[in-house]
C-alpha cells in the first residue's frame, strides 16, 4: 500500500510567510520615509538660506531708496522691519497724526509699499505686514498700579498703531497692491512690553515708536513632502 508523507507546517507556516512578507514591506517604507527625510532636510536647509538671500536683498534696496529719499527710519536688514519714533508721527500723549506725521508717511509709505510688492521672491512670502504701537513705561499721573498702567499705555499704543495703518491707504502707493495690503495687515498694540534699553537704562524716546514689520512664510519638511 502506498504511503503518502503528510504535509508539514499548515497554518503555521503560511503565518510565518505574512509576517515575513510584512517585516519587508515595512522595513521597504522605512527605506523610502528614510530617503524622504534626507532629501525633505537637504531641500529644507538650501531652500531656508535661498529664501533669506533673497528677502535681505529686497531689505537692501529698500533700506537705500528710504536713504534717497531722506526718509528718516531705522531698517533692520536682517528682517525689513522699520522702527519709527513718536516724535515723527504724533505729538506727546496723542495718537493723532501730526502734520509732520503725515507728510512722513506720504513718503514712507509709497516707497514701503512699492518695494515689498514688486519684489516676487519677498512679495511670495509675505504672511503678514504688522503696524506695531509700543510706548514707553513712564508713568500716566493718576494710575496707582503697574497693571493700570500697562492697559493705558496698551490703549495709548494699539491707536497709534491704528493711525499709521489707517492713514497707508491715504498716502499715494500703487493701487494695484490694495487688495494684498488690505489681506496682509495687521495692527497691535505691545503697550511697555519691549522696551529699548541702552546702557542698562530704559531708552524713553526709542521706546516710543511704532514699527513695521514683515512676517514671512517659513519652510518646514511638509512643504518638500508636499503634505
Amino acid at each position: 500500500m502506498a504511503m503518502m508523507a503528510k504535509k508539514g507546517g499548515g497554518e503555521g507556516e503560511e503565518e510565518n510567510i505574512f509576517w515575513v512578507t510584512m517585516s519587508d514591506l515595512m522595513l521597504g517604507l522605512a527605506c523610502v520615509f528614510m530617503t524622504l527625510f534626507v532629501l525633505a532636510m537637504t531641500g529644507f536647509t538650501q531652500t531656508s538660506v535661498h529664501q533669506k538671500q533673497q528677502q535681505m536683498e529686497a531689505v537692501e534696496e529698500l533700506a537705500d531708496k528710504l536713504k534717497e529719499a531722506d526718509i528718516n527710519a531705522e531698517v533692520d536688514k536682517m528682517t525689513g522691519d522699520i522702527k519709527i519714533s513718536d516724535l515723527e508721527l504724533f505729538e506727546v500723549n496723542s495718537w493723532t497724526l501730526s502734520k509732520r506725521g503725515q507728510e512722513y508717511l506720504d513718503k514712507l509709505v509709497p516707497i514701503y509699499v512699492n518695494t515689498i510688492f514688486t519684489k516676487p521672491e519677498l512679495d511670495q512670502n509675505i504672511a503678514n505686514i504688522v503696524v506695531q504701537g509700543h510706548t514707553d513705561s513712564q508713568s500716566f499721573a493718576g494710575l496707582s498700579t503697574k497693571d493700570e498702567q500697562f492697559v493705558r499705555n496698551m490703549e495709548l499704543s494699539l491707536k497709534r498703531a491704528n493711525s499709521v495703518a489707517e492713514y497707508m491707504f491715504k498716502t499715494n502707493f500703487d493701487k494695484k497692491h490694495s487688495a494684498d495690503l488690505r489681506h496682509k495687515l495687521v495692527v497691535e498694540g505691545k503697550s511697555f512690553t519691549e522696551p529699548i534699553m541702552v546702557n542698562g537704562k530704559e531708552d524713553y524716546a526709542k521706546s516710543r515708536r511704532v514699527e513695521l514689520k514683515l512676517k514671512v512664510n517659513t519652510w518646514d519638511i511638509k512643504n518638500m513632502l508636499g503634505f
